[in-house]
């Protein structure tokens, strides 16, 4: 028996199948996502040639102070030697000028440790130490110079020696300790001595010698 379909069949639409929706909106996150990948590294890259840039700067300033420092600096080994030459000079003015005035001075402060009530030129801190340490090192301000006196006065080479008479040996002790105390002169040193007779006066009297070297 033969059927007869006389029912119209059903044609198929033109609407997309639904599974085609989730592939686009995958393919427009992939390409956002690496639309944003691009704009960050070039942002990151932008940073970074800043950086760049800023430190080559920076070595630039470095290296053009180094290059003036260079150029400061290149005739250095001819300004010390002519430095040297200057200091040279001014100690040679010093030692011309000291070997003018040091023995004037010299002399001065020997007649002040020969003149009464006059002492040596010395420290007074110093001498008021050596007054509570040890008393006997301390000069005699009632001592009377006019019983010593100089017959020679010889100084070479800032070593001097110094010969004369005096009443006693005493008197010679007090003039060795004030030439101790005394700021120009230094390592005094008391020679061997002997009494002598003084012919017109008949008086005996001792006679010394001493070396010390002056400061000046």
């Amino acid at each position: 028996m033969v059927r007869i379909n006389l029912l119209p069949e059903k044609r198929p639409t033109g609407r997309r199948p639904a599974s085609a929706e989730p592939k686009q909106v995958w393919l427009f996150g992939v390409l956002g996502a690496l639309v944003a990948t691009i704009v960050v590294c070039l942002f990151v890259q932008k940073i970074k040639q800043d950086q760049l840039a800023a430190v080559v700067a920076d070595n630039a300033r470095a290296q053009a102070q180094i290059d003036t420092i260079k150029r400061q600096i290149a005739d250095h080994p001819d300004i010390r030697a002519r430095l040297k030459d200057l200091r040279d000079r001014e100690e040679a003015i010093q030692r011309l000028q000291s070997a003018r005035s040091g023995p004037t001075s010299t002399l001065l402060e020997l007649a002040h440790l020969l003149t009464p009530g006059r002492g040596p030129t010395a420290d007074r801190d110093r001498l008021e130490q050596l007054k509570r340490d040890n008393p006997a090192e301390v000069y005699n301000a009632n001592w009377d110079p006019r019983r010593l006196w100089l017959t020679s006065y010889l100084e070479a080479d800032r070593v001097v020696k110094m010969a004369g008479l005096a009443r006693d040996g005493e008197d010679v002790s007090e003039f060795e300790r004030r030439l101790k105390l005394s700021d120009y002169f230094a390592e005094v040193k008391l020679l061997p001595g002997n009494k002598v007779v003084d012919q017109p006066t008949q008086q005996e009297l001792f006679r010394f010698e001493l070396s010390a070297k002056v400061r000046y």
